[in-house]
């Protein structure tokens, strides 16, 4: 039965406008044009039913006249309802929804169509991740909001004002030569002085971060099917990254002395290598002049290219800095890249990337072509941070702060070494690993430690293929330090109580 075989048009839509189906600040217009279209949509109008005139409904409506003519004319211009002179305005008889299949919420006044499955391509599986698996980035472990009172929030703001002042067209723009020419400067002189990087300011390159740095290798440098070394554990972000451009990963284990390829991995060389050799991540060892040695010598004699993630080179609290991987590269098969997320704040969402020499033009391109960077007022910015001073000092202000969290941590999880957990020693980082026994079920002890409002990753689901460590990650760089002790205890008592059971 249509509408019009049991009430006007004119009381059905005084009822439908009375119902309050509409957002609070909907207006009256777009109200009418609503209701109108739904029920075109669910046939309650069917083709070539005439509607009223627009004077007449504004009478029988208390709406100005002007509220109505707005409304058919969009519905007139979405192809809902058709005018002619001598025979007013009629419901359309192709309708631009007929197509779709209405649910009954729909047809009973719903506000939402019936949508069709949201099915996702195998790419956009691995990009989304499991339903049921939290989030592998290492914040703090202690409850609450993450403490950035370390950051210098008035000096940015100040150096952020001073280049929206008087931007540059140019800093409005896209970006097309890989970055921002003074920050790029910036960067290479830093790197040469701290890391021990060879290059030159063309060899930079400014990213959103590192899993853009590799997203860009991986598609600059890789085909679907390639293989991949990974560290097993491995940087969860990297992993999804390179999983995602269709890639072969293949686990290398871990030990001491950082990544150790064996002669099951050397059978089948590689076209990446993914590694984190100055703090393994997540494990935090560091790896040795020999095994580096390998991997560049292997590399090279292959045509593979190693990826050298230098995530928080700046926070080593002990000992004298590492040199880069990439400063002992003679055949130019290192792509070095970093990040400013763990100095500044994650939220910057600026990294670099040093490739070499060959490369430099092709991955400008690239970059440019399929990402569009973009937000060079922020680099203008960050380049004055940095040339002013202010990096250095904020690095030097953080790696006090963290140092003592991390000695805080360490001291009030040293008990949980009477039941079997390992606390290995390491002066860097902005988390630490709890190891736990091989037969411990780290997925768990995770879980009861969030039963009690603390955050902390189970170390096996970093891991690739079947060999799985097990552990705890926990991180202290967002944590307020006075909170690392209390709470440190409590994880401390979790860990006692699961190993002890």
């Amino acid at each position: 039965m249509t509408i019009l075989e049991s009430l006007t048009i004119s009381d059905w839509l005084r009822t439908e406008l009375k119902q309050g189906r509409f957002p609070p600040r909907m207006p009256a217009h777009r109200r009418v044009y609503e209701s109108i279209r739904r029920a075109i949509a669910n046939e309650h109008l069917t083709p070539g039913t005439r509607l009223p005139s627009t004077r007449s409904l504004a009478q029988d409506l208390d709406l100005s006249r002007n509220t109505l003519l707005a409304a058919f004319e969009q519905l007139h211009e979405e192809g809902y309802v058709v005018s002619q002179v001598g025979s007013g305005t009629r419901v359309a008889d192709t309708l631009p929804e007929s197509f779709l299949v209405l649910d009954e919420a729909q047809a009973q006044g719903g506000q939402e169509a019936a949508k069709r499955p949201a099915i996702l391509s195998r790419r956009g599986t691995m990009a989304a991740g499991p339903v049921d698996q939290p989030s592998h980035e290492v914040q703090p472990f202690t409850p609450g909001e993450d403490d950035f009172s370390a950051f210098p929030t008035r000096l940015w703001r100040r150096l952020l004002n001073r280049q929206w002042r008087d931007p540059q067209p140019a800093y409005l723009d896209y970006g097309h030569a890989g970055g921002h020419l003074p920050l790029r400067r910036a960067i290479a002189n830093y790197l040469r002085m701290s890391r021990t990087v060879n290059l030159t300011v063309e060899q930079v390159l400014i990213t959103s971060g590192t899993q853009q740095s590799i997203d860009l290798c991986a598609r600059m440098l890789t085909d679907v099917g390639d293989r991949v070394w990974v560290e097993s554990p491995c940087y969860w972000g990297a992993r999804r990254v390179l999983e995602v451009n269709g890639l072969d990963l293949h686990p290398v284990p871990v030990d001491d002395e950082g990544m150790a390829p064996g002669n099951r991995d050397f059978r089948r060389p590689p076209r990446l290598i993914y590694t984190t050799p100055s703090h393994q991540y997540p494990k935090g060892v560091v790896m040795s002049y020999g095994r580096r040695r390998l991997l560049l010598d292997y590399a090279a004699s292959r045509g593979a290219w190693i990826l050298e993630d230098d995530y928080d080179s700046e926070f080593r609290f002990e000992g004298r800095p590492l040199s880069s991987l990439q400063g002992m590269d003679q055949n130019g098969c290192v792509l070095y890249m970093g990040t400013f997320s763990k100095v500044m704040y994650p939220g910057i969402k600026l990294g670099y990337i040093v490739v070499p020499p060959d490369l430099a033009d092709s991955f400008k391109r690239g970059l440019y072509e399929l990402q569009r960077p973009g937000q060079v007022v922020i680099q203008a910015a960050l380049a004055e941070f940095i040339e002013e001073g202010h990096f250095s000092t904020h690095i030097r202000r953080l790696r006090q702060i963290y140092k003592e969290r991390r000695q805080l941590l360490q001291k009030v999880l040293a008990p949980v070494a009477t039941v079997g957990a390992r606390l290995p020693p390491a002066g860097s980082g902005l988390h630490l690993v709890v190891e736990l026994p091989a037969h411990c079920d780290d997925v768990r002890v995770a879980e009861l430690a969030a039963e009690q409002g603390l955050r902390v990753y189970p170390l096996s689901l970093y891991g690739v293929g079947e060999k799985r460590e097990k552990g705890l990650i926990v991180g202290y760089a967002y944590a307020a330090t006075e909170r690392i002790t209390p709470y440190g205890r409590i994880l401390a008592d979790v860990i006692q109580a699961a190993l002890s059971s």
